[in-house]
Order: structure tokens, then C-alpha cells, then sequence
């Protein structure tokens, strides 16, 4: 059965993780900051936890007891769970950080690590729970209004071809998260197999000439042998 914390004014937080001295290390931190923590030990209780509500962000180790810990994401992604959730993992290159991501990731974090600065990533998460009700995307200075297909960067209107807005849409939506070329293919292009092309780079281009017009701070940055980044301030 999952240990659960008393409530707070800060979000719940349920941390997935099998190896139990650092599991309580994590919950005593982040009940020192404020949150209520519940922990789970397997791929099964995690699911069942989460699915249950009540978690505002998860933390989920990669792997559980011999099990795939980023199935937990792709089942309550599948699902439209739409939870904020910070993966924990030994596996620390591009590539595996990369497939904790598309596995439904929203953040990626190499142990070992430093406890603040796992407090620091879940409550970034947390300032940016989504609302698939939503109207409004905000980013650093961007803001987008997806009813009247509008984008504005501070003050400025920015004027934005369908597919540009779709681009930047899914950038907005993963803030200060690195996005590879094959997951814009997959999800902005739909595309099933991935074609020898430098579309998204086109595309990129044309959108930075757009929302960083007049010398203002390049917002979708390069991650090198990665992708690219829509970096700005939480």
C-alpha cells in the first residue's frame, strides 16, 4: 500500500520508486518543502495510485523491480492523463533521456542528484500543471489564444501560418523541454515513418524570423545532437 503524507497547501506528489531508502529520502524533502508526498513501490501500485487522482505531479523511477517504469507513462498517457511527471533515472545519455521524454515525460532528471534540485524540477512542474480546458497558452513572453488562432509576444501580434501555429503550439505546450525532430514528424507532420527531409528545420527558421523579430532573444533554441528547445523563464 502507497505511505501517504498529510495534506498541505502545496500539490500532491506521488513518487514511484522501488528503492526504498531513496524514496524516503525524496518524500523527507519534499514534505520539508511543503508537499504531500504518497510513494509506491511497483509498476502495478504506481498505475493504481495514479489513476486514482489526487496526485498533482508524479515522479517515477525508470526501473521498478526489473519492470519498465516509462510504461507507466505511456499507459496514462494513452489514457489522457495529462499529470505533470519528472522521470528519475541511472540511464543518462541523449537517447534515453530523449525516450523518457516521448515515452509521455515532461521532465528528465540523472540520478545521482542533488534532493534540491528534484524539489526544484517538481515544483516547476507543478506551476505548470495542465488544463486541457485551456484557452490560453503562455510561455515567457508568448502567449497564445487557441480560439482565435492568435499569438502575441508581449505587445506584438505575431502572424502565423497554420502550420507555424501547430509548431509552436506543441513547443508551448513543452516549455524548457527538449523536443527531437522526430517527435515534431510523428506529432506535428504525422508522419508514420520518418523521410530523410529538412522540413522542421524550414519551418523552425521561418517561425523564429517570426516571434524573435526586431532583435529580440531567440525563444526556440538549438540542443546540440538533440533537438530543440523553447527556452524561457518559469
Amino acid at each position: 500500500m502507497p505511505q501517504t503524507a498529510s495534506t498541505g497547501a502545496k500539490p500532491a506528489v506521488l513518487v514511484i520508486e522501488d528503492e526504498r531508502a531513496l524514496a524516503e529520502e525524496i518524500r523527507y524533502e519534499l514534505q520539508a518543502e511543503g508537499y504531500p508526498v504518497a510513494l509506491a513501490e511497483t509498476r502495478a501500485e504506481g498505475l493504481r495510485v495514479a489513476r486514482a487522482g489526487g496526485a498533482a505531479v508524479l515522479v517515477v523511477d525508470r526501473m521498478l523491480n526489473h519492470e519498465d517504469g516509462l510504461s507507466i507513462l505511456e499507459a496514462l498517457r494513452e489514457e489522457g492523463n495529462p499529470t505533470p511527471i519528472l522521470v528519475i533515472s541511472a540511464l543518462s545519455t541523449v537517447d534515453d533521456r530523449i525516450r523518457g521524454l516521448k515515452a509521455g515525460g515532461d521532465d528528465y532528471l540523472v540520478k545521482p542528484f542533488e534532493l534540491r534540485e528534484l524539489t526544484a524540477r517538481v515544483e516547476a512542474l507543478s506551476r505548470r500543471i495542465p488544463d486541457s480546458r485551456a484557452t490560453r497558452l503562455r510561455a515567457g513572453p508568448l502567449e497564445m489564444d487557441l480560439v482565435e488562432r492568435s499569438v502575441r509576444r508581449g505587445e506584438r501580434r505575431v502572424d502565423l501560418l497554420p502550420r507555424e501555429f501547430k509548431l509552436l503550439e506543441y513547443f508551448m505546450r513543452r516549455p524548457n523541454q527538449i523536443v527531437t525532430r522526430a517527435m515534431l514528424l510523428e506529432d506535428v507532420w504525422n508522419y508514420k515513418f520518418l523521410p530523410q527531409t529538412n522540413v522542421v528545420d524550414v519551418h523552425i527558421g521561418n517561425l523564429r524570423r517570426k516571434i524573435d523579430a526586431g532583435g529580440e532573444p531567440r525563444l526556440i533554441v538549438n540542443v546540440r545532437a538533440a533537438g530543440f528547445k523553447l527556452h524561457v523563464d518559469d
